[in-house]
């Protein structure tokens, strides 16, 4: 009864964003930002630090790093737009994921491999210096020092850090905890659509109660958990979730850039906002070139927000940073 009773709920919710998301109050701002002297390559995703800058990772000029050493992955810019700095040249295969935490480091995840690069997790200060790796270079694998195609990562208040493990349906479909110091702690999930299991989880959250928002993209929902693993809740009304971000006033952002009519049908691709307290949506930004037959991606992957409630869609199609302010 009790499932029964969650699952209605979760339809009502479902129903509700579902008519919400038709209001669109932002105007969308085009090529946002390029790196100097050349064009942005597949930008997967977008965060803020502390001081209003937005960093993004992209692919060295193209969808991948490969053959590519000298061109810089990892930006950042100032909150006008203006290119600050750039690294991590010839370390990165697949950059796929960036967060920045509270101490203004640089996390970024690697999602591919090429000889001995790849599979692997990198704190950079803002500098450019590596900080601490974890997962071992170019080794796809499972247990406790290797992943397999980490696609995101958050780090709590307390300096705990949560990686999103698995890029492919068949991958490893967990998330995997560390201590500060990067000692192995736990992980949690396998694969499956049950609560608690992924198929592809492939963006990652902290709210301010610190519960962890897993964005399970193949099984169309968010999941939400607290810091042990513990399954607290599903939301279907954001979609197929490439991208997930909560800001301090709690509000959450989650972009879809690959419903369509097989994969999620009736489903429209875009940028939903919302209430991480009670997964409410608010407004929705509909991708303006959604083509509901189209199998390739379009519109933001990895979405962002400023202090301000800007926001920033890195587009792995559309190879920009979007931004998109209140009208």
């Amino acid at each position: 009864m009790r499932r029964q009773i969650t699952t209605l709920i979760l339809q009502l919710v479902w129903f509700a964003g579902t008519a919400a998301a038709q209001e669109n109050p932002y105007t969308e701002i085009s090529s946002w930002a390029e790196p100097p002297s050349r064009a942005l390559g597949s930008v997967s995703w977008t965060h803020p630090d502390a001081d209003g800058n937005i960093w993004i990772v992209e692919r060295c000029g193209q969808n991948s790093c490969v053959g590519r050493d000298g061109f810089a992955p990892i930006h950042m810019y100032d909150a006008n737009g203006r290119w600050v700095r750039s690294f991590g040249e010839g370390m990165l295969i697949f950059p796929h994921g960036i967060y920045v935490d509270l101490d203004g480091n640089v996390w970024v995840t690697d999602g591919g491999a090429e000889g001995d690069r790849g599979h692997q997790v990198f704190k950079f200060s803002p500098e450019g210096s590596v900080l601490m790796t974890l997962g071992e270079a170019g080794l796809a694998g499972g247990g406790v020092g290797r992943f397999n195609a980490p696609t995101d990562v958050v780090v709590a208040p307390n300096g705990d850090i949560f990686v999103a493990d698995g890029h492919t349906a068949d991958g490893n479909n967990r998330i995997v905890k560390f201590s500060r110091d990067g000692r192995f702690i736990m992980s949690w999930g396998m694969t499956g659509s049950g609560p608690g299991e992924f198929l592809v989880p492939h963006a990652l959250a902290i709210d301010s109660q610190g519960r962890i928002f897993v964005g399970d993209r193949n099984n169309n929902r968010i999941q939400i958990f607290d810091q042990d693993g513990e399954f607290l809740e599903e939301w279907l009304a954001f979609g197929r979730p490439s991208g997930v971000f909560v800001s301090a006033d709690d509000t959450i952002y989650v972009s879809d850039n690959t419903s369509n009519t097989q994969r999620n049908p009736g489903r429209q691709r875009g940028i939903s906002v919302g209430d991480a307290s009670d997964g409410s949506v608010d407004a929705f930004i509909p991708d303006p070139v959604f083509d509901p037959d189209n199998t390739a991606a379009t519109g933001a992957h990895g979405v962002s927000a400023n202090a301000r409630g800007e926001i920033f869609g890195g587009e792995v199609g559309g190879q920009a940073v979007k931004q998109y302010v209140l009208r």
